[in-house]
Protein backbone atom coordinates (compact mmCIF):
# COMPACT_ATOMS: atom_id res chain seq x y z
CA UNK A 1 0.00 0.00 0.00
CA UNK A 2 1.21 3.56 -0.31
CA UNK A 3 -0.13 7.38 -0.91
CA UNK A 4 -0.32 8.40 -3.93
CA UNK A 5 1.34 11.72 -4.87
CA UNK A 6 -1.22 14.00 -6.06
CA UNK A 7 0.02 16.56 -9.04
CA UNK A 8 -1.49 19.97 -8.26
CA UNK A 9 -4.56 21.73 -9.53
CA UNK A 10 -4.19 22.56 -13.35
CA UNK A 11 -6.16 24.57 -15.59
CA UNK A 12 -7.53 22.25 -18.63
CA UNK A 13 -6.06 22.72 -21.89
CA UNK A 14 -8.21 25.40 -23.67
CA UNK A 15 -8.24 22.97 -27.00
CA UNK A 16 -10.43 20.31 -25.41
CA UNK A 17 -12.71 22.76 -23.65
CA UNK A 18 -15.20 25.93 -23.61
CA UNK A 19 -15.14 28.46 -20.84
CA UNK A 20 -12.83 27.74 -17.73
CA UNK A 21 -12.15 24.22 -16.45
CA UNK A 22 -9.75 22.70 -13.97
CA UNK A 23 -9.01 19.37 -12.52
CA UNK A 24 -7.12 17.12 -10.26
CA UNK A 25 -6.05 14.10 -11.90
CA UNK A 26 -7.13 11.67 -8.71
CA UNK A 27 -5.67 8.60 -10.25
CA UNK A 28 -3.79 7.82 -13.12
CA UNK A 29 -2.95 3.82 -12.97
CA UNK A 30 0.46 2.45 -14.48
CA UNK A 31 0.47 -0.94 -15.37
CA UNK A 32 -1.19 -3.55 -14.68
CA UNK A 33 -4.00 -1.21 -13.61
CA UNK A 34 -5.83 1.47 -16.71
CA UNK A 35 -7.57 3.36 -14.12
CA UNK A 36 -8.31 7.27 -14.48
CA UNK A 37 -9.98 9.10 -12.12
CA UNK A 38 -10.31 12.70 -12.31
CA UNK A 39 -11.80 15.49 -9.87
CA UNK A 40 -13.28 17.90 -12.53
CA UNK A 41 -14.72 21.25 -12.06
CA UNK A 42 -16.68 23.42 -14.29
CA UNK A 43 -17.58 27.50 -14.55
CA UNK A 44 -21.00 28.11 -15.60
CA UNK A 45 -21.25 27.67 -18.85
CA UNK A 46 -18.25 25.54 -19.38
CA UNK A 47 -17.90 22.39 -21.45
CA UNK A 48 -16.07 19.76 -22.93
CA UNK A 49 -15.50 19.43 -26.85
CA UNK A 50 -17.08 16.74 -28.18
CA UNK A 51 -15.19 13.44 -27.80
CA UNK A 52 -15.12 9.42 -26.98
CA UNK A 53 -13.29 7.06 -24.73
CA UNK A 54 -12.45 3.78 -26.54
CA UNK A 55 -13.76 2.04 -23.42
CA UNK A 56 -16.14 4.11 -22.30
CA UNK A 57 -16.33 7.01 -19.55
CA UNK A 58 -18.33 7.10 -16.11
CA UNK A 59 -19.13 10.64 -14.63
CA UNK A 60 -20.39 10.97 -10.85
CA UNK A 61 -21.69 14.58 -9.98
CA UNK A 62 -20.46 15.98 -7.09
CA UNK A 63 -22.10 19.54 -6.78
CA UNK A 64 -24.23 21.69 -9.46
CA UNK A 65 -26.00 20.58 -12.44
CA UNK A 66 -24.11 18.50 -15.08
CA UNK A 67 -25.19 18.27 -18.46
CA UNK A 68 -24.13 15.56 -20.53
CA UNK A 69 -24.58 15.45 -24.79
CA UNK A 70 -25.13 13.25 -27.20
CA UNK A 71 -25.37 13.11 -31.12
CA UNK A 72 -28.48 12.76 -31.24
CA UNK A 73 -29.23 15.97 -29.65
CA UNK A 74 -30.06 14.75 -25.99
CA UNK A 75 -29.18 16.46 -23.34
CA UNK A 76 -29.28 14.74 -20.07
CA UNK A 77 -29.04 16.51 -16.92
CA UNK A 78 -27.55 14.83 -13.72
CA UNK A 79 -27.50 16.37 -10.09
CA UNK A 80 -25.63 15.61 -6.96
CA UNK A 81 -25.22 12.12 -6.26
CA UNK A 82 -26.00 10.94 -9.55
CA UNK A 83 -23.87 8.74 -11.63
CA UNK A 84 -23.79 8.55 -16.17
CA UNK A 85 -22.06 6.10 -17.56
CA UNK A 86 -21.33 6.80 -21.75
CA UNK A 87 -20.44 3.48 -23.65
CA UNK A 88 -17.36 2.74 -25.26
CA UNK A 89 -16.96 4.81 -28.76
CA UNK A 90 -20.21 6.77 -27.93
CA UNK A 91 -19.41 10.75 -29.05
CA UNK A 92 -20.55 13.10 -26.05
CA UNK A 93 -19.46 16.20 -24.09
CA UNK A 94 -20.48 17.12 -20.58
CA UNK A 95 -19.97 20.57 -18.80
CA UNK A 96 -21.95 22.57 -16.74
CA UNK A 97 -25.42 24.48 -16.52
CA UNK A 98 -25.54 28.30 -17.58
CA UNK A 99 -26.39 29.50 -14.55
CA UNK A 100 -24.00 27.19 -11.54
CA UNK A 101 -20.97 25.37 -11.11
CA UNK A 102 -20.43 21.94 -11.41
CA UNK A 103 -18.28 19.24 -10.41
CA UNK A 104 -17.99 16.03 -10.83
CA UNK A 105 -15.09 12.65 -10.65
CA UNK A 106 -14.76 11.46 -14.35
CA UNK A 107 -13.92 7.76 -14.41
CA UNK A 108 -11.95 5.97 -17.51
CA UNK A 109 -9.65 3.28 -18.69
CA UNK A 110 -6.74 3.52 -20.85
CA UNK A 111 -6.27 0.99 -23.66
CA UNK A 112 -3.17 -0.54 -22.23
CA UNK A 113 -1.63 -0.76 -25.43
CA UNK A 114 -0.66 3.37 -24.93
CA UNK A 115 -2.56 4.33 -27.57
CA UNK A 116 -5.40 7.19 -27.43
CA UNK A 117 -7.83 6.63 -24.63
CA UNK A 118 -10.05 9.93 -25.40
CA UNK A 119 -10.77 10.99 -28.92
CA UNK A 120 -11.16 14.72 -29.42
CA UNK A 121 -13.48 15.92 -31.70
CA UNK A 122 -14.69 19.88 -32.18
CA UNK A 123 -16.00 21.99 -30.18
CA UNK A 124 -19.74 22.38 -28.70
CA UNK A 125 -22.12 24.77 -30.37
CA UNK A 126 -23.74 27.19 -28.39
CA UNK A 127 -27.14 26.20 -29.96
CA UNK A 128 -26.14 22.52 -28.98
CA UNK A 129 -25.52 23.44 -25.25
CA UNK A 130 -28.81 25.33 -25.15
CA UNK A 131 -31.14 22.78 -26.44
CA UNK A 132 -33.82 21.48 -24.28
CA UNK A 133 -32.78 19.04 -21.55
CA UNK A 134 -34.06 16.01 -20.08
CA UNK A 135 -34.33 14.40 -16.71
CA UNK A 136 -35.15 11.02 -18.24
CA UNK A 137 -32.46 8.37 -18.77
CA UNK A 138 -32.73 5.74 -21.02
CA UNK A 139 -33.52 2.38 -19.35
CA UNK A 140 -30.67 -0.29 -19.03
CA UNK A 141 -31.03 -4.20 -20.03
CA UNK A 142 -28.82 -5.41 -17.06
Amino acid sequence: MEFVQQQPTSKAPADWFTGDVWWDVIFAGQEPSRMRANLVRFSPGARTNWHSHVLGQTLHVFSGVALIGTRDGTIFEAHPGETVDCPPGEEHWHGAAPDRFMEHLALWEAKGDGSTETTWAEPVTDQQYNSPRTRELPQTTS
